[in-house]
């Protein structure tokens, strides 16, 4: 289809007779381009110039498809070389305006259509220049080493497209932001004089571009944006750009670079240098003072433009005024900013596919997309007619009644009121959508009249905390504090509040970023005060990692568990992404921190119970396992070579392999190898295949339980191994299988009961898992079983005795009690099920207790398990209801589903007796033999 055909729309000539003037050019076209021409000379006196000058060219492209003519247009760069480039340049700028106005006046051409003709014609162009200048200095041998074959790298100079040249936004009259750097590395010691080279190439480059003559110009160049542009040169290298962007970036910098592109020159190195630059843009933590940073550059610039206060219609600025373009281009890069460092989907530089982004996360609602992308567009046409009247870069509507009836003709429109009504519309949509954001009106919550004095002796400190040493802190956490004071003042207890919180923030290194995302999301503050007021150990956690808050408002901390593998395939991905590996190891942290904090507030807030918790907590660490194991594996491999034979595996046994840990678990982990005849590794530093295993071990044990600047992620035991302490860290599958076979006690067979897979290659994983079935389901003694068992809980009993009602793990009927119970009874069933749920309905099925004691058992079990949940959450192990504020005592009422203290101990008293009577009617008490395990087993045993 040609143009003709897909005219949609077309201005009203305002000067009719210059427009039926100019058209007469045209009468062998078509009606539809006869009047899309009129319409276009009848508004414009730039454009009745370009269509007078241009005609014969026109003539020929408006008959083609509209591709097919944007493609003659940059077919045009081909011709130009040598002396003729400039003015060659100009003309083909004159073509593409009038091209492109047409294009765009006759709703040929979308706005993204329109502003990416203007970009690649800019990136074109620049491209021309440089060419021209770079092939001049080469062959006069002014930069050394290069010769005209490296004119297909520019000889490493390369130009970054900022601001809406680099997001392929350019407008009808747009200046373009480019920053020139060069690689260094190319040029070794001559660095120095292939700078002042290409300083001057850059110098001239601008100059073809921006100078004005009686062809016009080009495009006007800025080359500003660099780094203090007041003192360096027009080119610097990489290596100094990066310097300075690392020790002194600001804000508006990251901004900035959203937008940056590598448009011309060297695009492979251009690429490299942005990559180096991303951590700086893109922040790990939602970065909150990004709003503030925005919010001040906008009242800065209304200030300097004159342009605060109330929309008015003349003279407004649709790009810098309330309501305008760069609202909408802020509000998107700063929501970009606070949370593109966490999601690398929303590093793109568009502004539509900006909100389209945030909107699919979840960061702004679908409709204010709409609305927003829609005003956008509908504000960049304005923009364009007003640019297109006489080619100036200007943004400001007219200020006479004569002006706003020429723009509204050129916008197709003949009643000027109406087009006003609407434009006015449109802009207070926007202004309403942004001063919320940008300057949350949050009613003032006056300071409280009555603080207790014990209250106010400790809010007289804060101001000396670590959190509290920036102005910009101050100033921010000021407005913070009379609602903190209020919500702690409400709270159940104030004053442990108060205390609570008063550790929180002491344990704060720094407070801006925290305090700008408190200012933000008022929310969080009640669920800070919520935590403080109930969970201690969950405060002090979080003022150790206060990055964990930015999950909350990820989109998807409310959503439904995911499960292990999905959560194992996330850290996976995530760590894959990640070239160094202490920083793989930095990120399991953060990550790691996030889903725990996300358990820890979900059981707090009762949406999730103890036991749905203690799944989730366990998911977690098999997570964490499966996604960082082949990390570990790779890094290992890096220096010592791919492990040899089959590889390993890690079993998780205990609560790990039960899927039930708490909030403060450590991990029970074995792991086994099976090296297949292989001696050694092959690789930089080969090892032994024993020693290899042991050492890979080592570096699983590190990396899990290191304590680095994001903390630790658990403490790691591995006596359950065979042999214990005494033997290797890790065991090879045939060791493994014969010691189990031959030699093991009957506790490691019960403690096998709980075993799983957790991570490692999947073939030895079937093979271990065969064999753990195969061992357990195999021919038992009864009586030795019972009598082994009895020996055990009897050693338990004397090692650990419960240490008071509070301690449901220890003692007879306590959970470590009930539990070794059930794995009695699954190796006396022969089964392999690994829950407790699943080895009681295992041992009932096979005649091995009765339904009633699995009930039993189960109900006990359940009770101190929300109990158990509960205070390790709280930070609280096995204290009385003394040591318990208030707060915390009514989430454990809650959640037990009993009305006071006193009950609940009494119910846990009387639930431990009688499980244990249950235990001991099921199986008997039946002492061991006159014999003690190895002496490495004994404490082995008693940690089971």
């Amino acid at each position: 289809m040609d143009f003709a055909s897909r005219i949609t729309r077309n201005p009203i000539p305002h000067d009719p007779d210059r427009g039926a003037d100019v058209a007469g050019h045209f009468t062998h076209l078509a009606p539809e381009l006869t009047g899309l021409i009129g319409g276009a000379a009848g508004c414009s006196p730039y454009l009745a110039g370009l269509l007078t000058r241009e005609a014969e060219w026109l003539s020929e492209v408006l008959q083609m498809p509209p591709q097919a003519a944007r493609r003659a247009l940059m077919d045009g760069f081909a011709g130009l070389e040598g002396a003729g480039t400039a003015e060659g340049l100009r003309r083909l700028k004159g073509r593409m305006a009038v091209l492109v106005a047409l294009a765009d006046l006759g709703g040929i051409w979308d706005l993204e259509q329109v502003t990416g003709t203007l970009t690649e014609f800019a990136d074109r162009a620049v491209q021309v220049a440089i060419d021209h200048f770079l092939a001049a200095e080469i062959r006069r041998g002014k930069l050394p080493g290069m010769t005209e074959d490296d004119l297909t790298t520019s000889a490493g100079l390369l130009v970054l497209a900022m601001g809406k040249m680099g997001a392929g936004e350019l407008n009808y009259s747009s200046d373009i932001d480019l920053i020139c750097l060069f690689d260094e590395s190319r040029y070794g010691a001559e660095a120095g004089e292939a700078r002042a080279v290409l300083i001057r190439v850059v110098r001239r480059m601008a100059g073809m571009l921006s100078d004005l003559t009686d062809a016009g110009y080009v495009f006007r160049t800025d080359l500003r944006l660099r780094p203090d542009p007041s003192v360096t040169p027009v080119c610097l290298s990489m290596d100094a750009a990066e310097r300075y962007y690392e020790s002194e970036g600001r804000t508006w910098e990251r901004a900035a670079y959203i937008k940056a592109r590598a448009a011309a020159g060297d695009l492979a190195a251009g690429q490299r240098f942005l990559d180096i630059l991303r951590p700086f843009v893109w922040r790990r933590h939602l970065d909150f003072v990004a709003i503030q940073d925005a919010h001040d550059m906008r009242l800065r610039i209304r200030a300097h433009k004159g342009l605060s206060g109330r929309i008015a219609l003349e003279g407004h600025d649709m790009k810098l005024g309330v309501g305008g373009i760069r609202e909408i281009e802020f509000f998107t890069q700063t929501h970009q900013l606070i949370s593109g460092g966490r999601d690398a989907d929303l590093r793109v530089r568009g502004t539509v596919e900006g909100l389209a982004r945030l909107a699919e996360k979840g960061w702004i609602e679908q409709g204010e997309r709409e609305l927003l992308a829609e005003r956008y567009a509908q504000h960049r046409e304005v923009e364009h007619r007003l640019q297109m009247l006489n080619d100036a870069q200007t943004h400001q509507l007219p200020r006479s009644p004569e002006g706003f009836d020429r723009l509204a003709r050129f916008m197709g429109e003949g009643d000027t009121a109406a087009f006003r009504a609407r434009l006015e519309e449109r802009l207070g949509d926007v202004a309403r959508l942004m001063e919320p954001f940008f300057a949350p009106d949050a009613p003032a919550v006056p300071m409280p009249d009555e603080v207790a004095p014990e209250m106010a002796e400790i809010i007289d400190r804060w101001p000396g905390y670590p959190a509290l040493r920036s102005e910009r802190a101050v100033e921010t956490f000021g407005r913070l504090r009379p609602g903190i004071i209020d919500r702690l003042n409400r709270s159940a207890r104030p004053q442990e509040a108060l205390i609570q919180f008063d550790q929180f923030l002491k344990g704060l290194p720094a407070g801006v970023q925290l305090f700008a995302l408190f200012d933000a999301n008022r929310h969080l503050v009640d669920l800070l005060i919520d935590i403080c007021a109930t969970a201690p150990g969950l405060a002090s956690h979080l003022s150790r990692n206060p990055g964990v808050l930015d999950a909350v408002l990820g989109g998807s901390f409310f959503e439904e568990w995911p499960g292990a593998e999905a959560l194992g395939s996330e850290l996976s991905a995530r760590l894959a992404g990640i070239g160094d590996y202490e920083d793989q190891l930095v990120e399991t942290r953060r990550w790691s921190q996030e889903w725990h904090f996300r358990i820890g507030v979900h059981h707090l807030r009762g949406l999730v119970d103890a036991e749905t918790a203690g799944r989730q907590y366990a998911d977690l660490a098999r997570a964490v396992l499966t996604g960082l194991w082949p990390a570990i594996g790779a890094e290992f491999a890096r220096r010592h070579g791919p492990a040899p034979g089959r590889g390993a595996v890690v079993l998780g046994m205990g609560s790990l392999g039960a899927g039930s840990l708490n909030a403060a678990s450590d991990l029970d982990l074995i792991v086994i190898y099976d090296a297949d005849g292989v001696e050694a590794s092959d690789g930089r530093r080969p090892l032994a295949a024993r020693t290899y295993y042991a050492r890979l071990t080592q570096a699983l044990v590190t990396a899990l339980s290191a304590r680095m600047a994001g903390g630790q992620l658990y403490e790691v035991d591995m006596r359950l191994r065979p042999s214990g302490r005494q033997g290797p860290v890790a065991t090879s599958l045939a060791s493994f299988t014969t010691y189990q076979s031959e030699e093991a006690w009957t506790w490691e067979h019960l403690a096998l009961t709980r075993a799983v897979v957790v991570a490692g290659a999947p073939d030895l994983a079937a093979e271990t898992e065969v064999f753990r079935r195969t061992l357990l389901a195999g021919p038992r003694d009864r009586e030795k079983i019972l009598a082994d068992w009895a020996d055990m809980r009897r050693r338990l009993a004397e090692a650990k005795p419960a240490r008071g009602p509070w301690d449901v793990k220890s003692g007879p009927g306590g959970l470590q009690d009930i539990e070794l119970a059930a794995q009695a009874a699954t190796l006396l069933a022969g089964g392999a099920e690994t829950t407790l749920q699943g080895q009681l309905d295992q041992a009932v099925a096979a005649g091995i207790i009765t339904e009633a004691t699995a009930n039993g058992l189960d109900h006990a079990h359940a009770l101190q398990t929300r109990v158990n949940q509960g205070m390790r959450l709280l930070g609280r192990n096995e204290v009385g209801p003394e040591g318990l504020g208030r707060g915390a005592q009514d989430f454990l009422l809650r959640e037990t589903g009993e009305e006071s203290m006193d009950r609940l101990v009494a119910l846990v008293e009387s639930c431990k007796a009688e499980a244990a009577a249950l235990i001991e009617g099921a199986f008997g008490i039946r002492p061991g033999p006159d014999r003690a395990p190895a002496a490495n087993a004994e404490d082995r045993e008693t940690e089971n």
